[in-house]
């Protein structure tokens, strides 16, 4: 029989790729990222259809007679939709949030289906699904920490410069429009990394044999780290805020991040 956990990994990989290539652009308005995630989403789009194809003429079954097969032509239907709106319009906000919903719908779908028809390989893949979910999460930990010394870091600049302290520290430390710009690209680098962290822990939770709960305290720790640095986001990219409030505020997010990680963590019934 052939394999087709792997072609389940690929469509994964591939729609996160693209997810966050288009979360880049909706940040950025960069061209280039757009790119690179609209033909990432067409590869995507091509293996979806293929097994459309492969359901529809081989198996004689259209996917639409139970909720899983229905959450597929769901997902296909988004991809679908997505890819025509990128390409005749110029929607970012639209365009992110659909593809956002499509790869929690494929998402939904690959791992439940995965239960019932890869067996053993279905169970397998639903697990390594709670391993990505935590690598994901801690990557774009990582780059949160990145992101505060970078603020740290500016705010010590800017403190020397006014306190007119010219010496070694003041040059060793850097440029302080590029320690702004660092701390401000590493956050964008971990919000699209925790989102589908966050996506694919939740499904695992639902599909899985383990109890989740919504109201665990590291869940909705989580939740409440998104949306603080979603806020900064908001803040830097929509009201223009740079420089020293913004690192200030980074710098608070990022203890929040802590409180998060080790305190709600302990708490947690299923986390560590």
């Amino acid at each position: 029989m052939f394999d087709f956990k792997w072609v389940y990994e690929l469509v994964l990989l591939l729609y996160g790729l693209s997810l966050i290539g288009y979360f880049i652009d909706f940040i950025q308005n960069n061209r280039k990222a757009n790119q690179a995630a609209f033909w990432l989403l067409s590869l995507v789009w091509g293996l979806q259809t293929l097994f459309l194809f492969v359901q529809v003429f081989i198996n004689r079954n259209f996917p639409i007679m139970n909720i899983y097969d229905g959450l597929y032509f769901y997902a296909w239907i988004l991809v679908t939709f997505s890819l025509v709106i990128n390409r005749l319009f110029k929607v970012d906000f639209l365009v992110f949030f659909t593809n956002l919903l499509g790869f929690f719908v494929m998402l939904i779908h690959i791992s439940t289906r995965a239960q019932s028809v890869l067996d053993d390989q279905g169970v397998a893949l639903v697990h390594e699904m709670l391993v990505v979910h935590i690598t994901l999460a801690l990557i774009s930990y990582g780059f949160f920490t990145l992101s505060f010394i970078f603020s740290i870091m500016y705010l010590l600049q800017y403190r020397l410069l006014k306190q007119k302290k010219w010496n070694a520290k003041l040059f060793r430390l850097g440029d302080l429009t590029k320690l702004d710009h660092f701390s401000y690209i590493a956050i964008v680098l971990a919000m699209p990394l925790l989102l589908i962290g966050l996506i694919l822990g939740v499904t695992w939770g639902y599909v899985s044999e383990d109890s989740f709960y919504w109201y665990d305290s590291k869940t909705l720790g989580s939740i409440l780290v998104l949306i603080v640095y979603g806020v900064y986001l908001f803040l830097r990219v929509v009201k223009g805020y740079q420089g020293r409030a913004i690192a200030i505020f980074n710098s608070a997010a990022f203890l929040f991040l802590l409180i998060n990680f080790f305190l709600f963590g302990s708490l947690s019934n299923f986390h560590f």
